[in-house]
């Protein structure tokens, strides 16, 4: 892809510039099916002027406008010749990150196409990759350390990430296994209500966990691994007493442990494993007088070598655009009306069940 950029002179108009791109990218891949693409860019910077003839764009506006309009089409370039297709969240997202390096908010970060292109596992005709910076430097952050945090609200692939991680290292022989667990504590409910034997009542709570290795792996082969003890799905209070060795270890909705389960959890780390601890800090479910470990944890271990603490936002939903705007809504209300275990404070204390 060619680019011919005009500077203005102090005295002169507008910035312009001119991008060709290569005849191997059809312009559909470029500018999305009905100009799909093209609608997202224009919306993101009203100001400027774009328009489209054969395979050249140009560019016309503000000189900040244009210089990352003319980047933004690089990025896009350089994604399309990995053969991944461009779409519109992952322009939306590409925006985003370009405008906040402009902006000054991101030293030394990587480019949208870094980001956008990063392959975590290819499984059953999909890619799982970061879609975020965040993502992306949470996902480096299991690479680096023996132990990381992933914090932050529903929906940034905390969980999702961290699973594809430990399949990852499974099917590389970094580790002999996958430890996967939650502890027993429930949104509202109380597993000693459920019918069933104990194994009963706890599946349906791990499901999440199931689904995600279903997502990753041949659902025919997960019985036979977890016959073979090579991936164990259990609750928290199976680890204790337990040295894990050579094991991906997951602890999932952290934001429900103890301060005693999660100092219990992390003392289980053995020799040549990795744990990944993911919760939410915003949504306990523990009762009311009852200390969050996960957020504890942030105060005790910060600064400790080899731990790392990976904080993820409202700006890194991958799920519908509207989950991310729950998400700003409901910490707006939460610091304006103070929460305690995520539950409004000075309201009724809780009896089995939780007013959601």
């Amino acid at each position: 892809m060619t680019q011919t950029p005009h500077a203005p002179g102090p005295a002169e108009g507008p910035a312009r510039a001119q991008i060709t791109v290569p005849a191997k990218h059809p312009m559909v891949t470029v500018l999305g099916s009905g100009d799909s693409l093209l609608r997202v860019i224009e919306t993101a910077f009203p100001g400027a002027d774009i328009h489209v003839r054969g395979n050249e764009i140009s560019a016309v506006g503000e000189p900040a406008d244009v210089a990352l309009i003319q980047r933004l089409f690089a990025e896009m370039m350089l994604v399309l010749r990995t053969g991944q297709p461009m779409t519109e969240d992952a322009v939306e997202r590409s925006i985003a990150m370009l405008k906040a390096g402009a902006d000054g908010n991101g030293q030394g970060q990587e480019t949208p196409a870094q980001v956008l292109t990063q392959n975590i596992l290819s499984s059953r005709g999909r890619t799982i990759r970061p879609k975020t910076l965040n993502q992306k430097r949470y996902v480096d952050a299991i690479d680096k350390h023996t132990v990381v945090f992933g914090i932050g609200p529903a929906g940034t692939g905390k969980t999702y990430l961290a699973m594809a991680k430990a399949v990852q290292a499974l099917q590389s022989k970094q580790v002999t296994r996958i430890i996967l667990t939650r502890p027993a504590v429930e949104a509202g409910e109380r597993l000693g209500f459920l019918p069933g034997t104990l194994y009963e009542k706890i599946d349906p709570y791990l499901r999440p966990l199931y689904d995600a290795l279903h997502d990753m792996l041949d659902p025919d082969s997960i019985p036979r691994l977890m016959a073979a003890g090579t991936i164990e799905v259990a609750p928290l209070a199976y680890m204790r007493g337990r040295t894990l060795n050579d094991a991906f270890i997951i602890l999932d909705e952290a934001q429900n442990t103890s301060p005693e389960q999660m100092k219990m959890f992390l003392t289980r780390l053995g020799f040549d494993s990795k744990i990944v601890i993911t919760g939410d800090v915003t949504q306990v479910d523990l009762p009311d007088g009852t200390k969050s470990g996960l957020r504890q944890v942030q105060h005790i271990l910060d600064g400790v070598e080899d731990v790392h603490f990976a904080r993820l936002s409202s700006q890194d939903v991958v799920r519908h655009k509207l989950v991310g705007r729950i998400v700003d809504a409901y910490e707006k209300y939460d610091s304006t009306h103070g929460t305690e275990n995520g539950s409004h404070k000075g309201g009724r204390g809780r009896s089995g069940h939780k007013g959601k």
